[in-house]
Order: C-alpha cells, then structure tokens, then sequence
C-alpha cells in the first residue's frame, strides 16, 4: 500500500502545529511592481513552497523583503519596477537600496536577511532563463556580529525545572511546566516543536519523532525523567486530550502559545535570579553545549538538533573553548598579571 502523499503529510503538519500557510497569491499582488514580475514572484514563492518546502513564516519574511526592495525601486525609477528593470539594475542600485535601510534603522542581520532574499530572487530568474545579471554578485553582506549560544550552567538548568513544578497553586499546571521544560533540556526539543505535540504522542517511548524545520523528520531519544514528567502531567490534566488534541495546555484548555512559555521562564528566571540570557530556546541551547561537553559527537548532535548545516552545531565547540578560557584565566598561576 501506497505512503501517505506529501500534501497529506503537509495538511496534518499544519493541523498538528497550527501553522497557516500563506495566500500566495495575495502576497504576488500586493508587491508594487509591474505585472509581469509579480507574476514571475508568485512562481518564485510557489516554487519555495513547494519544491524547497519553506515554511509560512519563511515565505512572509522573502514576500516582505522583495516588498521593501520594489518600494525602494519604485521611487529608483520613477515608477513600478518591471522584470527588465530588474534584469538591468547595477551594483550601484543594489547599494543605494541596502544604504537606504540602513539609514532605515536596520541591524546588520536584517540587512543580511534582505540580501539573501534578493540573491535567491536573481537565482531563481538565471535558472528560469529570465535575467543575466550579475551586479548582485559583486554586493558584500555586513559583517555580523558574533551571537554564540547563551546555554545555562547544568546546575541552573536543573533548578529552573524543579522551580518549575513548586512555583504554581494547581498541581496539574506544575506538572505541566515541569514536563515541558524537561523536554526542551532533555531532547534538545525547539519550543514549537513541543508545542507541536499531540495526545497521539501519547505515551511517550523510548524515542520521539519529531518535524522541526523545512520540515525534515529527526528521531530524538527521550530519558526516562522525560517520560515520566509527561506521563505525570498528562494524568493530573483536566481537559481531554486527544489524538488530535495538542499535548500541553493552557490554563483554559487551549493549546499553550509560545508567549505563555516565554512568560513561565521569565518567572522562574527572576525567582531564581538568573540572567536575561535565560529562555525557553537558552534550554535547547544547553542541551548541546552540556552534551558536548560530556564528549558528546559533534555529528551526533547536529542531528539531534535537526541542524542542516554543520558549523551551526559547531557554534556550540566555540562556547565551550570560550568557557575553558576564563577558567583558564581564572585558575592558572600564569594567567594572572
């Protein structure tokens, strides 16, 4: 018998995640640009999301980057920019519009972000046979500030999830901070990949299959302090949950938001008195860094992460060079002048 098809398995994503796809066609209209390139736009944005599977989110961050560039190129030249216009465009022209959103106020990564979208657009437009230019080509990206992961010591870890079952008054809301928290440090989970859970997830096994994203699947084993956690919140839950129900819920019997996770760290973090680095996605942080550190393979946790590319994972090596250093600094005679 046939697997299911890959749009069955993107609607029950969907479903599973509350995650909306995009009117693809309302953001190839809404672009202030000629016909013929809004037209090319929308074949641009359907081949993403289909053939390169990018997520909604994805999707809205190139419609409004190549937004803000049609703006940008409307007022260039007097008028709705066309395909020709596009395929005519010099390396001054690409400068003059990253210099205007920097004087917009706009931090180097965006900016990175608003030219990534933009050599996407004009790869796609060689491969299709519709633009030959190559100005873009020769416009350097900003040089980005280093942002190595902010993971929290092992100790702070296990207290920010023991605080987390004492803190509230109902012993089922307890459970439930403490299951989730357990899971986000114990797999290494992205909150929206937990958030994403289900009653059919129920009960938890040994391993834990997981779509994080560009949808690709990874298996993530699960200890059994994780299990137990999520069995004990599931026991103690008031509402139902279902096949199709999500897995953690809200004080009314909603799916739990992201946001009410950030506030529940938030909490727990000026309880404790840790630092603002301290967030729910600072606990997947430091469940690689403490797995490396215990000489785990850097291979092995990139694919528990779900990381594409490998030097993401090796960000995580640099935090602990840099944290051997200070100790370094801190106990070694010499270090000290």
């Amino acid at each position: 018998m046939a697997g299911p098809s890959r749009e069955g398995q993107n609607a029950r994503l969907k479903e599973k995640t509350g995650a909306q796809e995009p009117d693809l066609p309302a953001l190839a209209d809404a672009l202030p640009a000629a016909r013929d390139l809004r037209d090319i736009f929308l074949t641009w944005l359907e081949h993403l999301s289909g053939e390169k599977r990018a997520s909604p989110k994805t999707l809205e961050n190139y419609a409004r980057d190549l937004t803000r560039f049609c703006e940008f190129m409307g007022a260039h030249l007097g008028g709705a920019a066309s395909l020709k216009d596009l395929d005519e465009l010099t390396a001054a022209d690409f400068r003059a519009f990253l210099a205007q959103r920097r004087n917009d106020g706009i931090a180097s990564r965006s900016l990175a972000r608003n030219l990534s979208a933009l050599r996407m657009f004009y790869r796609f437009l060689e491969r299709e046979g519709l633009s030959g230019n190559q100005a873009l080509a020769r416009i350097r990206s900003p040089k980005l500030p280093s942002a190595l992961p902010k993971p929290l010591p092992v100790e702070a870890a296990r207290a920010l999830i023991e605080e987390a079952g004492k803190t509230r008054q109902e012993a089922w809301i307890r459970a439930r901070d403490g299951a989730l928290l357990t899971l986000l440090y114990g797999c290494g989970l992205r909150v929206s990949e937990a958030l994403s859970l289900t009653g059919a997830n129920l009960p938890l096994g040994n391993s834990l299959r997981i779509t994080g994203k560009g949808r690709k699947e990874r298996v993530l084993p699960v200890l059994p302090a994780a299990r137990e956690a999520v069995t004990a919140y599931a026991a103690l839950c008031p509402y139902p949950i279902g096949e199709e129900d999500a897995l953690f819920k809200s004080v009314r019997g909603k799916a739990l938001g992201p946001r009410q996770v950030q506030k529940l760290t938030e909490r727990l973090r000026l309880v404790l008195g840790l630092p603002g680095s301290v967030t729910p996605h600072a606990l997947r942080h430091s469940f690689a860094t403490h797995l490396l550190a215990a000489g785990g393979d850097l291979r092995a946790v990139q694919e528990l992460l779900g990381h594409a590319s490998l030097s993401t994972t090796q960000a995580y090596t640099a935090v602990e060079d840099a944290q051997l250093l200070a100790i370094y600094d801190k106990a070694h005679p010499r270090a000290r002048r």
